[in-house]
């Protein structure tokens, strides 16, 4: 199995170091955390509603789009996917 959420947040954090005009993940990290956060918000409230209603497919997606938004608050806060984690494994013990 591939490492799919790790290839992600090493291709965002590639996009902090090297930005690219038009990138939606720079505009996202130029703006800033609040607005990343409002982003969070949003994508939280969209995989609530399509687990009330939209489908499987519906949660699938945006929990994705959710996913991308953490991530992208990981790289502003220089925070890794990694710290995540070794955050759940400790919880684990």
């Amino acid at each position: 199995m591939c490492d799919v959420i790790g290839e992600l947040f090493q291709l965002l954090q590639d996009r902090e170091s090297h930005p690219r005009p038009g990138s939606y993940t720079n505009e996202l990290l130029e703006s800033g955390e609040d607005e990343i956060v409002k982003k969070i918000g949003e994508e939280a409230i969209e995989v609530i509603l399509a687990a009330k209603g939209q489908g499987n497919d519906r949660v699938i997606e945006e929990t994705a789009d959710l996913i991308y938004h953490m991530l992208v608050l990981l790289v502003a806060r220089d925070l890794t996917w990694q710290d995540v984690l070794d955050e759940l494994g400790a919880r684990r013990e």
